[in-house]
């Protein structure tokens, strides 16, 4: 093996200028060339125990990856990837690196940790662009199952199903495959052609997808067992909305950052030939710190928005939004107002919103999730001339399945309650994983949920077969 190159930075990321982009929905970030690749990855010294694949959550083979990226081998190195992980592009992109593979790379502790999320996804690209072959669809078991949500969870539970040897139907209520992905992160985090692209390559698999189909609408549990299912994974999401309930919240002009960005993403309401409406707003308040405000806020400006706030409870430190997006919306011009809470939307007199009312907090103990709870400062009252307030506060899962199935336990916040390690619901043959199960959390943590339901599924139907 070669000499590690020891540089203790990653390769840069080209990217769009932050005073172009902000006009425009292309992607941000540019992707790394084949050059640029061959030398990040150089920067791995292929540890023997492997740590960082102890931090992914579908225990993608990185050192295996990056070595076959080192010898140019960008084919091998995507099959790599594939193996285990049946959505690299997109998880080249949004998944949390710097949280999981790359909080653990060796790396790390005398500098910046090897760009893994860089290079998943320059293997990913590189082979959409260079390879033309088609997956080729493994002998079938004999063996049918139903998936319920075409999100990560769900598609990454479809494509490990399938690649056994299962018949797979996915359920999706949407008009499109991809279920959060296509609805929720924008364009220029993740370009939905990239979405589309990797879902083709499990219908190849076998995966038959059909869309517009609402579960506990179309077909409840009960039925879909009537039809033959052998085994059913709920990967249905969490796309209800919350809000504060403060005074004000129902005038023209407040938005819940799903509705908002559904219309932006998936219903391209900034595009030529779609006639979606979207209120086009001078002046946003964005309300909440996640990567959900993010993208709103920055949407919002895209669509010709002057100034856009985001307006969190607390301190930058405690922003749950990931380092790299923070920095991007400063960069775009994103105003942040930390340590600020709204109390009060006002309207003008026809009911559309024309200010909100807002008071500076200071950071008292740590609560129940660990981080110090604010607490409002006395006399700090102020007010932000704003023609929009967008809620991005977190979504808990939709009650449509759960009211149609009483034997469905569920959480007091609606939450599916299901088997930490394997999916597995109060509904024997019933499993389920992703937001639906944890309250909204990361794309990644759904896929490695979808991950682990398919093999235990998969135990479920063959013991039973037996």
């Amino acid at each position: 093996m070669a000499k590690a190159n020891m540089t203790p930075t990653k390769q840069p990321m080209p990217e769009q200028d932050p005073m172009v982009r902000r006009n425009n929905l292309k992607e941000v970030a540019l992707g790394y060339t084949e050059e640029m690749a061959v030398e990040e990855a150089t920067r791995c010294i292929g540890c023997k125990n492997k740590p960082c694949v102890e931090g992914c959550p579908v225990l993608v083979d990185i050192p295996a990856f990056i070595e076959l990226v080192k010898e140019r081998k960008f084919k091998e190195a995507y099959l790599t990837i594939v193996a285990t992980n049946s959505l690299p592009a997109v998880c080249g992109r949004v998944c949390p690196q710097e949280t999981q593979c790359e909080a653990k790379c060796v790396r790390g502790a005398k500098g910046e940790p090897v760009a893994i999320g860089r290079l998943e996804r320059f293997c990913a690209d590189w082979y959409m662009s260079n390879i033309e072959e088609e997956f080729e669809k493994p002998v079938s078991n004999g063996h049918k199952v139903a998936v319920i949500g075409a999100g990560p969870a769900g598609l990454t539970c479809a494509g490990d199903l399938a690649k056994l040897g299962y018949q797979v139907t996915m359920f999706e209520a949407f008009h499109l495959a991809g279920g959060v992905l296509m609805y929720g992160i924008p364009e220029f985090r993740l370009p939905k052609a990239i979405v589309q692209k990797e879902i083709k390559g499990l219908i190849q698999l076998g995966v038959e997808i059909k869309t517009n189909m609402v579960a506990g609408k179309v077909a409840t549990i009960d039925e879909l067992f009537e039809q033959g299912y052998e085994a059913i994974f709920l990967g249905t999401g969490a796309g209800l909305p919350m809000f504060m309930n403060i005074p004000g919240e129902n005038y023209n002009g407040v938005f819940s950052a799903n509705e908002y960005l559904t219309r932006v993403n998936l219903m391209k309401c900034y595009a030529d030939g779609f006639d979606t409406p979207i209120f086009k707003a001078k002046k946003v308040a964005v309300v909440g710190g996640g990567n959900v405000a993010m993208d709103a806020a920055r949407c919002a400006q895209r669509m010709g928005a002057d100034e856009v706030y985001i307006v969190y409870r607390r301190s930058e430190v405690e922003l749950p939004a990931r380092v790299e997006e923070v920095h991007h919306a400063k960069e775009e011009g994103i105003i942040f107002k930390l340590l600020c809470n709204p109390v009060k939307v006002n309207a003008d007199e026809k009911g559309w919103v024309k200010s909100m009312d807002c008071i500076e907090m200071e950071l008292g103990e740590p609560d129940a999730s660990g981080r110090r709870r604010p607490i409002p400062k006395p006399g700090s009252d102020f007010t932000i001339d704003v023609d929009a307030v967008i809620m991005a506060l977190g979504t808990n899962p939709n009650p449509l399945l759960r009211s149609v199935t009483p034997a469905l336990q569920t959480n007091k916040w609606g939450c599916i309650v299901a088997d930490e390690k394997t999916g597995l619901t109060s509904i024997e043959g019933v499993y389920a994983g992703g937001d639906a199960v944890t309250g909204a959390a990361t794309v990644i943590l759904a896929m490695g949920a979808g991950k682990d339901a398919a093999a235990a599924m998969d135990k479920y139907i063959q013991s039973k077969a037996k």
